[in-house]
């Protein structure tokens, strides 16, 4: 009875996959190609085509996922640098339901990405060559600071790419480059995304992903003393055991 159950919740999982991944990305492009249509004339329409597209996902993921979502403390909004826990694809695209219209700090590769990358590039999204150094830098702070200036929130993932849940990995050392230089507190997120929605694979499970929003690091701190903080905060829904790693 236990195998019987289990094949026919494996069967279910990977029907509601199959049809996550019919009805969003069929779906996805159909707002890349309206972004590109609108976007020569208006950044406004590609800004709130991209708002949509990540509310799309959203209503995938709950109506044929079974996927919810939960924020866990208050987010706060205004001048702030957020740093959050990379586990999967979903809070990628999710920042854009968290945040109004976010900077997304993200690796320069996905502007090769055909059509999606041309509409990514007109939406904000801030790239970044991971091995750029000094000069990738300036241009991420100038960038930052310009997404600042309009109000808008800046994202960055500082583990560099998705991490299994469960893992912590140090931070890649261009967020304690980045707090320096912008000079802004930092709020630090957490995610568990990866217990349903994990790094490379097809199937995604039912579940709630939780976001937990860390308290404030203040501007001004020693950059390990921050780093710290921020490695901790990141890593709260982890097992405890990831923090020693």
């Amino acid at each position: 009875m236990a195998s019987d159950k289990g094949a026919y919740l494996l069967m279910l999982t990977a029907i509601r996959s199959l049809a996550f991944t019919l009805v969003f990305y069929s779906g996805s492009l159909f707002f890349v190609l309206a972004a590109l249509l609108l976007g020569s004339f208006s950044t406004e329409a590609v800004l709130r085509i991209g708002t949509g597209w990540s509310r799309f996902h959203r209503l995938c993921a709950h109506w044929l996922l079974g996927q919810k979502v939960k924020v866990v403390g208050d987010l706060p909004l205004g001048p702030y640098l957020y740093i959050v826990k990379h586990e999967s694809m979903f809070e990628t695209i999710d920042m854009l339901c968290l945040f109004d219209r976010p900077a997304v700090v993200a690796k320069r590769e996905l502007l090769d990405i055909p059509l999606w990358g041309r509409v990514a590039q007109r939406y904000g999204l801030i790239p970044i060559e991971r091995s750029g150094g000094a000069s990738a830098m300036r241009v991420l702070r100038a960038a930052a600071r310009d997404a600042n200036a309009q109000g808008r929130a800046v994202c960055v993932f500082p583990e560099g790419t998705r991490v299994p849940h469960g893992e912590a990995p140090p931070l890649k050392a261009g967020f304690a480059g980045l707090y320096v230089l912008l000079g802004l507190p930092v709020v630090p997120i957490a995610i568990d995304s990866g217990r349903v929605s994990p790094r490379g694979k097809f199937l995604k499970r039912s579940g709630t992903i939780t976001y937990k929003v860390g308290e404030i690091v203040p501007t001004g701190l020693d950059r390990r003393e921050a780093e710290t903080r921020v490695h901790a905060a990141i890593n709260a829904l982890n097992p405890p055991s990831a923090l020693l790693q």
